[in-house]
């Protein structure tokens, strides 16, 4: 199955930094970011920075049930009045350890980057991710990275918005990854660059979303024991076959880039 999706080749990179290739990337490969790259959620990883290490029970009391994006704005919010700082926040982001095999995976896709146009679609925020992938080494394998906007105000508090509004029932109020995977698409089919594959690795339900839309050519890796999973086992005995994509699940990283290595050899 071939798949109309921006730019042509390996295009610049995610704020600039780029790669030439004579022709088009064959397959599309998404990431998720929280417990999936990394091995923690850096939301719950950057209270390391707060005074003790812990929020007061008044902010943990007001989460609501798909609005932690808002949620989040009011732990930033605190931490900023207890005097926490940029410097603060990327000495956590740069030390959350990746997910088991991650570096092997990433060391694979250096290699073959040329099969590869590799995104990143997260629910974390854009500072920190971009902290964390910039420590790990692995920044310029990501060619767009799709994330809350974040950065630090004039009092050096450490802000978040949402994404984007949307009217998917079954995701946050601030991201459905499905949609942005969707325009993504729409955005490379006009640009005239052809997958004939994508493969997307997960671990939360929020990913299992974006990856209903897949089709029998492609490739869902959720983690093994998360949310997505978890999902993706539950349709299919509800309803088999509806879920599309080969589902692959992984402890390691390593797996998939072993998968994805097979792939490459039927393909020579």
């Amino acid at each position: 199955m071939k798949r109309c999706c921006e730019g042509v080749g390996l295009p610049c990179l995610f704020k600039g930094v780029g790669m030439a290739s004579p022709r088009p990337p064959k397959y599309l490969l998404v990431f998720d970011f929280d417990e999936t790259i990394i091995n923690e959620n850096s939301d719950d990883s950057i209270v390391r920075a707060a005074p003790g290490q812990v929020l007061p029970e008044h902010i943990r009391q007001t989460y609501r049930e798909g609005f932690y994006n808002e949620y989040m704005q009011r732990v930033l919010a605190y931490m900023g009045d207890q005097g926490v700082k940029m410097g603060d926040f990327k000495t956590v982001y740069e030390n959350i350890p990746l997910s088991p095999g991650m570096p092997d995976l990433f060391q694979f896709l250096s290699k073959n980057h040329e099969f590869f146009e590799i995104i990143l679609i997260s629910d974390a925020n854009m500072f920190g991710i971009e902290c964390s992938l910039r420590a790990a080494g692995f920044y310029s394998l990501f060619r767009k990275i799709f994330s809350n906007p974040s950065g630090f105000d004039k009092r050096g508090y450490f802000t978040l918005g949402p994404y984007h509004s949307h009217k998917c029932l079954d995701c946050p109020a601030n991201m459905c990854k499905r949609k942005i995977l969707t325009e993504y698409l729409t955005e490379r089919a006009q640009e005239e660059v052809e997958f004939e594959r994508v493969f997307y690795v997960g671990d939360g339900a929020n990913d299992f979303c974006p990856s209903v839309t897949l089709t029998s050519g492609d490739v869902a890796f959720p983690r093994k024991g998360y949310p997505m999973h978890r999902m993706t086992q539950e349709m299919e005995k509800k309803q088999p076959g509806a879920f599309q994509a080969t589902v692959v699940p992984w402890d390691s990283a390593a797996e998939v880039a072993r998968y994805l290595q097979e792939v490459l050899k039927k393909k020579c």
